[in-house]
């Protein structure tokens, strides 16, 4: 299946979602000033939130050719306005030179992270880089295990403790480990952990201390992994730990599993993050670079663009 097969089966119970509310506005007719109400609404109900909403159809509201737009005419203006609205946060990942590029992963229970991990363990492999796991969410018993068995599968190392031990000092280790083998790429798991957790959140915190006492540069990127079934109260999730995990760019996991990936676009505004990729299936493939235009064409329904 090709990487646009994949982004639009991934996204297909958003796109459906959205697409029925659509033709269901239009009727097969031509879309209207008065119908733009409707259509704000049917944004709204695609969880593209009442400011994102209202955005586009304002902006739909001035086009001039806004009564030659049939159904396939209106999603592509749809798609043109959605991809506006995202190309900001769109952005290249790229591990840098220094060894070990230290990535760090936060987000609460359940959002994919350790999953997303493995994934990103496999595509930095394949670019020729050696990759070191820090399995730091000692707080979860499975969590090292699960995180082991990603390792294993894409054939990485890792660095794990016991149950409960010092989610810091296990960082400090296994940075040390990274440094003095020469690796590539250190990603640090941490505990998922619900925002309002201080404890845990305060830990975070402390894992970032620690691996500044070894490289002062660490952590060169803070991933924040978002689960796009919880829609736009991802953005309240998100503004908790930016403190805490000094986050600079987020992953949007489980697009597949929720008609509500619309919410993507309000979080993008809100945050104004880099958005580096988006998971739109349980294979390792399935973790994709975000492209603004793509989403959007899929979300709406249409066919990749030409050329």
């Amino acid at each position: 299946m090709s990487l646009w097969s994949r982004l639009k089966s991934g996204l297909s119970r958003s796109s459906e979602a959205l697409g029925n509310s659509l033709s269901g506005l239009m009727g097969g007719k031509k879309l209207s000033a008065e119908t733009l109400g409707e259509l704000e609404d049917a944004l709204i109900m695609a969880d593209l939130g009442v400011a994102t909403a209202a955005i586009i159809t304002d902006n739909l509201r001035a086009r001039r050719d806004l009564a030659e737009l049939d159904d396939g005419a209106l999603r592509a203006a749809l798609a043109g306005e959605i991809a506006a609205l995202l190309e900001p946060v769109e952005s290249t990942f790229s591990v840098s030179s220094h060894q070990p590029h230290v990535i760090l992963l936060a987000g609460v229970n359940g959002a994919g992270k350790t999953t997303t991990i493995g994934k990103l363990a496999k595509k930095f492999q394949a670019e020729g880089k050696t990759v070191m796991l820090a399995a730091c969410d000692t707080f979860r018993a499975a969590a090292s295990e699960q995180l082991q068995g990603w390792g294993a599968r894409a054939k990485v190392r890792g660095i794990a403790g016991a149950a409960g031990a010092d989610a810091a000092g296990l960082a400090f280790q296994a940075l040390e480990q990274a440094q003095a083998d020469k690796i590539d790429v250190l990603m640090i798991d941490t505990a998922g952990r619900l925002q309002s957790n201080d404890n845990l959140m305060a830990e975070l915190s402390k894992i970032i201390r620690v691996a500044k006492k070894l490289d002062a540069t660490a952590p060169h990127e803070s991933l924040l992994i978002l689960d796009a079934t919880t829609g736009q109260n991802a953005i309240a999730q998100a503004e908790a730990f930016l403190g805490a995990a000094q986050t600079t760019g987020l992953i949007m996991t489980k697009l597949d599993g929720t008609a509500r990936g619309g919410g993507l676009v309000p979080i993008a505004q809100k945050l104004a993050l880099p958005i580096y990729f988006i998971g739109v299936g349980e294979q390792a493939d399935d973790l994709q670079v975000f492209s603004a235009n793509g989403f959007a064409r899929a979300l709406v329904g249409l066919e990749e663009e030409a050329g």
